[in-house]
């Protein structure tokens, strides 16, 4: 392959002596003369974004200045508990819950009325970071007020149910830079887990189990690939069959195996803890990334391996340019066909470790519908994160943050109906893909059909 040929921050062929040329015939012209005529709608559209966010923050700073501060007594106090059994010990906060609400919640709102006014500001989204942490840590005070609650253990429990949805958001950005959709995230993610649960039970051995559910995902890839690179279905199509296939053959397997041979096949051990010596010993993150699973460092070793291969490795290169253009890939020597089948089976075993962390991760047995949606969550939180894994990684965890907000909140026995807490993750889901998180753009030849010339 001559990596001369292919622009390294585009990963799309350089276009030949003879289109530099041809303007009119330029790929490169085209682009920018449509990008000049774009842009002013662009800005408009951007511009309109920014006031929609900065609307939500103001309205959401409203709603706890009233909910949170004005409503609640003045002597109400709340314990945010920020040690953990093998950390170094950290004095407790005894937090006034009317006065700290009063600041985190008019911090909100004035991040919200700044980015309103503030036209063409490059702060933005640290702004709009800055005031979702404010209003986060005001509900908590509020949800502990006249009691206590383990911030340590809000912030673990955040890492942990992040990580599935971080190995879903990899596997569908392994896929969709190749240029193939993955709508079938749900279905890795629950073969992996019915088949990681069901080897581990049966070998007594949970590393079988997470070779397993490697496995189970990756043929779930393979069956991808075969339908939308072989026989050229419609991708979306594709994928949503998958789910379903999937989705009712767990079940009825659940029915007719696992649950007539529970303790023999359904009953695996779960991975414990491991600490890193001195590291798990830092205040916070510490317990939150040091003392965890063996799922959460192979997520974070998957990110990283993922991060550094896509942007720095000649594989990366090949990858990138399939995805945004695939005819000029081909014309440098590139299988397009071969590296779309190694990414969606690649992609499928990364999904199929993130389902085997449901089982022999997490509960220790699977049961039918157990992924329940987490699989489009995690699609999500890849398009949130504009098909980058790094972004991809804080969507997962924002995610997580608000699956692990509603476990404890229901513990606190607040007044919040138990059925809005447990749509917390889906409707942070909505938020983030409707229109706050700015244009992104899939890579350009994501989900187009591919016939060798």
């Amino acid at each position: 392959m001559r990596d001369s040929e292919i622009d390294m921050a585009t990963g799309q062929a350089k276009p030949s002596p003879a289109e530099s040329e041809n303007p009119a015939g330029s790929l490169g012209v085209g682009a920018a003369v449509i990008s000049a005529v774009a842009n002013p709608a662009l800005e408009a559209e951007r511009e309109a974004r920014r006031r929609r966010l900065g609307v939500f923050l103001l309205a959401s700073g409203a709603l706890g200045l009233w909910a949170f501060a004005i409503n609640v007594p003045s002597s109400k106090k709340a314990l945010l508990l920020i040690n953990a059994a093998n950390a170094l010990h950290v004095t407790a906060p005894h937090l006034p819950v009317q006065l700290s609400n009063f600041i985190l919640d008019g911090v909100t709102a004035a991040i919200g009325i700044w980015i309103i006014i503030h036209r063409q500001g490059r702060r933005t989204g640290l702004g709009a970071l800055v005031a979702l942490v404010a209003f986060s840590l005001s509900v908590l005070v509020w949800a502990a007020r006249g009691s206590q609650l383990s911030l340590v253990g809000l912030l673990v429990t955040t890492v942990s149910f992040a990580a599935p949805l971080l190995f879903g958001s990899l596997s569908g950005i392994l896929c969709e830079s190749s240029g193939v959709i993955n709508i079938a995230i749900e279905g890795q993610l629950s073969a992996g887990a019915f088949l990681g649960a069901m080897i581990g039970s049966a070998t007594h051995n949970d590393w079988y189990g997470l070779v397993g559910g490697a496995v189970a995902g990756s043929l779930i890839g393979l069956l991808l690939a075969v339908l939308a690179l072989r026989y050229q279905a419609d991708q979306i199509i594709a994928g949503v069959v998958i789910v379903t296939l999937i989705s009712g053959l767990t079940s009825f397997l659940t029915l007719r195996v696992l649950d007539v041979h529970q303790n023999t096949l359904n009953s695996p051990s779960v991975f414990p803890p491991y600490a890193v010596p001195l590291l798990d010993k830092i205040p916070i993150l510490g317990p939150m990334f040091f003392d965890q699973n063996i799922f959460v460092y192979a997520a974070i070793i998957l990110l990283v391996a993922t991060q550094i291969g896509l942007t720095r490795t000649r594989w990366g290169l090949r990858v990138r340019a399939v995805g945004e253009h695939p005819k000029a890939a081909e014309t440098v020597g590139i299988s397009v066909i071969r590296v779309r089948y190694r990414n969606v089976i690649l992609g499928g075993a990364v999904g199929g470790l993130g389902g085997a962390a449901f089982t022999i991760g997490s509960t220790g047995q699977f049961t039918a519908h157990m992924v329940s949606g987490l699989g489009y969550v995690a699609l999500a939180a890849m398009i949130f994160g504009g098909w980058r894994p790094l972004p991809a990684a804080g969507a997962a965890l924002l995610f997580g943050f608000s699956d692990s907000l509603q476990t404890s909140l229901g513990q606190l026995n607040t007044p919040i109906p138990s059925e809005f807490l447990l749509m917390l993750p889906y409707l942070a889901t909505i938020v983030a893909v409707a229109g706050l998180i700015g244009r992104v753009r899939p890579p350009a030849a994501d989900g187009k059909p591919y016939q060798r010339q």
